[in-house]
């Protein structure tokens, strides 16, 4: 773990990862609070999972604009203000619902509020080459996909603990506050005082960093993971609820991002005797495999066992997936790239939760974990297919 240890130990790094952690943390919160307090407020799950999927529709569409921003304005002039306007819109959400607005306003609030996530993620991650010597890269992306798992999994246990305490509506008091507090201490580090924008970010043109095939290949390899991935989040419940006890689903799930954290810092440990691609290859070609596990199971503590090494690839893959955008990312749109990736990942797992449900319906849970395989090994084979685009440099745009 020594190279996690040299990673904290670089100056300025430990408090941008803590304060990137506490924005993100809505991340985590924000989809299962609003489920939560406008079922309960409204009695319709159906208004509440269409505000929450606006959420999620407007965090895809909003952060490569974002990102782009970023690049060309800076981020000390970006993040705080796309943070308050997030927070402020969440808050909207909670008032439309008292007030009995109808369902469209928090709709339309629940948009704005995904279009303005400040990307403190992305901006890290162009960073992180700055902050630390190259062979320590490997690990530090690790560590940021884990710490991504760790949203998600505090995320939710935090909502339910205050829900339990109090009411839903405290957590979306609390992501609001995680948000503007977590952005302004990010941005106000040294090394965001010192990150100035890029001196062509304006010439980068209407494809941005789409520009690079490098980083089209990201996107499209990004979405069949997504896809699967997104199967396998309504495939766990799913069991669950066929062995009568629905309630198991939130431990399985959170098993099953154990795993990943898990695996996460596994990749962070080991040698780096191949480059990049070649890992990223391996991990897109070992994640079907893994993903097979969950459908073997045939009890509540045999599925507990196989989620682990289910999520065992998905930390690794996001890292690997990371480190190749700095790769092939063009240097006048860096923080524009790391968005794309994840925004068609994130698409690919609204679809994939979509099919899911269609097909758990009619087949049952195995289907799910089933396509789910399939899906991400037609991804394996994409990235095979395009792997020429990741190893050229990067063209300025």
């Amino acid at each position: 773990m020594s190279r996690y240890g040299e990673i904290l130990r670089a100056p300025q790094l430990t408090p941008l990862i803590l304060s990137a952690l506490l924005s993100r943390l809505p991340l985590g919160i924000n989809a299962l609070a609003l489920v939560l307090f406008l079922s309960q407020r409204t009695g319709s799950f159906a208004i509440a999972g269409a505000v929450s999927g606006a959420l999620a529709a407007g965090s895809g569409l909003g952060a490569p604009v974002a990102g782009r921003l970023v690049d060309q304005l800076g981020g000390r002039r970006v993040l705080v203000p796309l943070a308050a306007v997030h927070g402020a819109s969440i808050g909207a959400i909670v008032l439309c619902t008292e007030a009995g607005l109808p369902a469209i306003t928090m709709v339309a609030c629940a948009l704005v509020a995904g279009c303005a996530m400040p990307p403190t993620s992305s901006v890290l991650r162009t960073l992180l080459p700055d902050l630390l010597e190259r062979r320590l890269l490997q690990a530090a992306y690790a560590l940021d996909s884990t710490m991504t798992e760790l949203v998600f999994i505090t995320g939710p246990l935090l909502t339910a603990a205050l829900t339990a305490i109090a009411s839903p509506a405290a957590a979306l008091i609390v992501s609001p506050i995680a948000v503007v507090s977590g952005t302004a201490l990010f941005t106000a580090l040294p090394a965001m005082r010192d990150a100035e924008p890029h001196a062509h970010a304006g010439s980068a043109g209407l494809l941005g960093a789409l520009a690079s095939p490098g980083v089209r290949t990201l996107v499209l390899i990004s979405l069949p993971a997504g896809i699967g991935i997104g199967m396998c989040e309504v495939g766990i419940p799913a069991f669950s609820r066929s062995q009568d006890a629905a309630a198991a689903a939130g431990l399985l799930l959170a098993l099953w991002a154990f795993g990943s954290g898990l695996g996460g810092l596994a990749y962070g440990l080991l040698p780096r005797r191949r480059g990049i691609a070649r890992m990223h290859l391996a991990v897109t070609a070992l994640m079907p495999l893994t993903l097979l596990a969950p459908a073997l199971a045939s009890s509540l503590p045999l599925m507990a066992l196989l989620v682990i090494p289910a999520g065992c690839t998905i930390a690794p893959l996001l890292a690997t997936r990371n480190e190749l955008v700095a790769e092939v990312a063009p240097a006048n749109a860096r923080t524009e790239a790391y968005t794309w990736p994840m925004t068609a990942f994130v698409g690919g797992i609204a679809i994939g939760s979509a099919l899911a449900g269609l097909l758990v319906q009619g087949h049952g849970f195995r289907t799910a974990f089933l396509v789910a395989a399939a899906v991400t090994a037609a991804g394996a084979l994409l990235a095979l297919a395009r792997r020429r685009t990741v190893l050229a440099a990067a063209p300025t745009v």
